[in-house]
């Protein structure tokens, strides 16, 4: 994975897609809408979250979608499921101790096409991260939506008719939060993680649990909390 160095500079550029940029966009949001109308069928929301719902895609970028509500993990693979296409990897990753931990079912040998779901309620903050990054849901996809949201090299990104407008959000930390309708405090919180990560290269997750076949989320969460004091804690603590 190439890191990404974070951007400093606060002169406004504005992007022009080129042609293949709209067929890259088009095509991923099209696999994201296949994913999230199976889900919506079987009774779950999802929502897509960071550049395809900015619109700043390249031929690298994720297919990002979530549940922003805990839900039995076997009606999340179920669903997935009637896509017709193997699940490649299952996991439960948890950022930080006092993180809620998730489900990630991994759709494609890359790791590009990514469902990811609560394993206990998220805190307010939690939910606000996937707004800082850019948050669609189904009925904004299929209305051809892109919405303003900040990358991994703290630039945000703010569509405009046939590109995006880009600038860094140093320095301009209340402006960003209320365009995106976030906390100040979830602001700097990402730009503090952002920029750590930018110093001393990619930093590790606390929690991340590759599942056996066969076996459950809700069953490897319960091993991880009776091994996990700290796990424990948090969640009985929700």
């Amino acid at each position: 994975m190439v890191k990404e160095k974070i951007t400093r500079y606060t002169d406004e550029r504005i992007i022009t897609y080129t042609e293949k940029e709209l067929e890259i966009l088009q095509t991923k949001r099209d696999q994201a809408k296949r994913i999230m109308n199976i889900l919506k069928k079987s009774g779950l929301n999802s929502i897509l979250h960071g550049s395809l719902a900015r619109g700043d895609v390249h031929e690298k970028s994720d297919i990002d979608i979530a549940l922003l509500n805990p839900v039995p993990s076997y009606m999340v693979e179920i669903a997935l499921e009637k896509l017709g296409e193997k699940i490649f990897e299952r996991r439960i990753v948890q950022a930080t101790p006092a993180s809620t931990p998730k489900g990630y079912i991994i759709l494609d040998p890359e790791e590009l096409m990514v469902v990811s779901f609560p394993l206990s309620k998220l805190q307010t903050r939690e939910q606000e991260f996937y707004k800082f990054g850019g948050l669609l849901t189904l009925e904004d996809l299929e209305k051809d939506r892109r919405v303003p949201g900040v990358n991994k090299r703290l630039e945000l990104i703010v569509p405009v008719d046939f590109g995006y407008k880009i600038s860094s959000i140093i320095g301009r930390e209340s402006e960003v939060a209320s365009l995106l309708d976030i906390s100040i405090e979830t602001v700097m919180e990402r730009i503090r993680v952002l920029s750590r990560r930018d110093e001393v290269g990619r930093t590790g997750v606390y929690i991340n649990k590759i599942l056996e076949p066969g076996e459950s989320f809700e069953q490897k969460l319960k091993e991880i909390m009776e091994r996990n004091p700290a796990v424990r804690r948090t969640l009985m603590g929700r």
